[in-house]
């Protein structure tokens, strides 16, 4: 499933190739992007088709659902943390229907979401995309957050990258290529100028931080109170039999 997973999100990828961006007087949001959505939003149940087996096949229109609003929205153009979360629904509920197990947590965050993550990135450079209700400075980031939480795990405990080496060129260039949040730090400088204590303040924040086990509790917490309990990004999320809007029983 893994395997079928990543070849799905290079399916997506190798569309952006076949699309390129149109000319057009406005410089943010190409219209390109609603070709390659219109693609995907006619192939979406097919591709998941093709991770599921046949017995499970009857739920491929409702996880169709959240990998179509994991990509971003085709009207405004624009990308953000809801449709991060859309992508970790679409992941949740193959995990409910048994297609993921718990053994490929690893491989779900480090192959998989961060295969979307490169196609995200690529959909953001191609297209030039819109922020979706991003803070500005105020925010962690324009369209990410879920790498940062996991990225952060994964420096927890490392013997000599500290939070304080993050906002270091040399240290992020060095090591990038191995950890998911040195590699979100390199995006960022890439597609901003300035100062990184001026373009991305919460960040700046977060490398005085001691230790990488109190940056990723904070994370989580901030992600609770800035993403699942702000209006504006939920409003969009689906329900369904997979993931029901029911409150839990505590």
């Amino acid at each position: 499933p893994i395997e079928k997973l990543v070849a799905l999100l290079n399916t997506l990828d190798r569309w952006i190739d076949e699309t390129p961006p149109v000319d057009q007087p406005s410089r943010f949001g190409n219209k390109a992007f609603r070709t390659w959505y219109a693609k995907l939003d006619q192939e979406a149940e097919n591709l998941v088709a093709t991770v599921i087996p046949k017995h499970l096949v009857d739920a491929a229109p409702e996880v169709a659902v959240y990998l179509k609003e994991s990509v971003g929205n085709s009207t405004r153009i624009d990308y953000g943390t809801g449709h991060e979360a859309a992508f970790a629904a679409f992941l949740c509920c193959l995990c409910k229907i048994g297609v993921l197990r718990v053994d490929d947590q690893m491989a779900i965050v480090f192959k998989v979401f961060n295969r979307y993550l490169e196609v995200m990135r690529k959909l953001q450079k191609t297209y030039r995309m819109e922020p979706a209700g991003s803070q500005g400075v105020w925010g962690l980031d324009d369209f990410q957050f879920l790498p940062f939480i996991w990225g952060s795990s994964q420096l927890i405990d490392h013997p000599n990258l500290e939070p304080r080496h993050f906002v270091d060129e040399k240290v992020v260039n060095e090591n990038h290529k191995d950890f998911m949040f040195l590699e979100c730090i390199l995006f960022i400088t890439e597609m901003k100028t300035g100062p990184f204590a001026e373009h991305s303040n919460q960040l700046w924040n977060i490398s005085a931080v001691p230790s990488w086990s109190k940056v990723n509790q904070g994370l989580i917490r901030m992600y609770k109170a800035e993403c699942l309990e702000k209006f504006p990004v939920i409003q969009h999320f689906k329900f369904g039999s997979l993931l029901p809007i029911q409150p839990v029983t505590s």
